[in-house]
């Protein structure tokens, strides 16, 4: 029986990960229009999907970025300095964009949605406190809740550490880190089955009828994410290695984007990251911190995200807002981004915080959340899409530019 049924689908077994997982949209897509019924049941799949990642995650970060650093020889290159200030540059630059699109299509939102339960910090400094607090989390309990700022700064401390260790130590690290990596290839494996659970439940419950009175919003939103994807991204690529970028954007928008697009999370899309990394051909070195790290503070879409609906929000009330005040929206949106740590919807929540600045009560602003709960659907998993693959497209910039120029970059 499992040889016939191996026999019917061998085409298909060969087919690469990501025609596989292309197959896997179209089937969830039919299935939720046409057998609605079926496809809530089958998108248990597309949950399992995304627990499983969600739960190798968090030990694959721990490990990965405490073997590399602790194998890491003083003076060995890593490239770290120019990936971080790409990621910085990247997401002040989106939300730039953001403000820029906002005053050329300036949107009117309806505030009379039900309010939503939420705790949305007061203000920057509440969030730099935050993640302050968050790095000084016990590691048990940071593995246990992924909280991946504690993970970072837990395994970065102990790779300095074990630099001084036995070299048995070190390989004994370096053999379980190639466990992990193991463990995730076969969870990605799953992928297609995954995400075509995750379509089908996901229209056969929202549709996209829901979608349509926020038509403009969204499209603002998901306009500004496409041109940081297509034209600002690509930029910052060519200005970093002077050649062409777009081979290198299309190959991080299909190794990475399509998965993150459905998963919905920056830390659930880390393994397809390092794994795109891996057949880039990348310097381990380097992108074993890179993409844990990206996946943290590397937020352009949330900054996007933040800044649209704000100033939508204004626009709303009547409120002018000049152009000190949206640079300073900018600087905003930037910080407070790095705190949503790539978590489904993290960056709507950080909205009150931001229409603060113009005097916005937190009720008012909490009615804005609500809208973006509703186009979250595509606003999300859009922005998620972006995050994730700028993570692996910067990675790869500095990587490729150090290669080029023959320079080291070092911690």
């Amino acid at each position: 029986m499992i040889a016939t049924v191996y026999t019917v689908f061998q085409p298909l077994f060969r087919l690469g990960l990501i025609p596989q997982i292309l197959i896997g949209i179209v089937a969830g897509i039919f299935i939720a229009l046409f057998t609605p019924d079926i496809a809530g049941n089958v998108a248990l799949l597309g949950q399992l999907f995304i627990a499983a990642l969600q739960a190798v995650a968090p030990i694959l970060v721990f490990v990965l970025v405490t073997a590399a650093i602790a194998a890491h020889k003083k003076g060995q290159p890593t490239h770290i300095r120019p990936v971080l200030i790409l990621y910085v540059v990247g997401t002040l630059i989106a939300a730039l964009i953001a403000v820029a699109a906002s005053f050329l299509f300036p949107t009117e939102l309806s505030l009379n949605a039900g309010q939503i339960d939420g705790n949305p910090p007061g203000d920057i400094f509440s969030v730099l406190r935050d993640l302050l607090l968050n790095a000084v989390a016990n590691p048990v309990s940071a593995l246990m809740e992924a909280n991946f700022i504690a993970i970072l700064a837990w395994a970065i401390g102990l790779g300095l550490m074990l630099r001084q260790a036995s070299d048995t130590t070190r390989q004994a690290l370096s053999d379980l880190s190639t466990a992990v990596t193991r463990i995730v290839t076969l969870v990605i494996r799953l992928a297609p089955i995954g995400i075509f659970g995750l379509v089908a439940g996901t229209l056969a419950e929202s549709g996209v009828e829901a979608l349509l009175n926020y038509a403009q919003l969204l499209g603002v939103i998901v306009g500004c994410m496409l041109f940081v994807a297509l034209v600002s991204n690509p930029l910052l690529v060519y200005l970093t290695t002077r050649k062409n970028p777009y081979p290198l954007v299309f190959t991080c928008l299909r190794g990475s984007a399509i998965t993150a697009f459905f998963t919905r999370s920056s830390a659930a899309n880390i393994p397809v990251n390092l794994e795109l990394c891996r057949r880039l051909k990348l310097d381990a070195d380097t992108y074993a911190i890179s993409i844990p790290l990206g996946a943290t503070i590397n937020m352009c879409g949330a900054a996007i995200t933040i800044t649209v609906i704000t100033l939508a929000t204004t626009h709303t009330l009547g409120i002018t807002v000049d152009f000190p005040t949206a640079l300073l929206l900018c600087v905003v949106s930037a910080l407070a981004a790095c705190g949503v740590s790539g978590v489904a919807g993290g960056s709507l929540m950080l909205i009150p915080m931001a229409a603060n600045l113009f005097g916005i009560p937190t009720e008012v602003a909490m009615q804005a959340v609500a809208i973006g709960f509703v186009i979250s659907v595509v606003q999300d998993a859009t922005e998620t899409a972006l995050n994730s693959s700028t993570d692996v497209l910067f990675t790869a910039a500095a990587c490729r530019a150090r290669q080029q120029s023959g320079s080291d970059h070092t911690i």
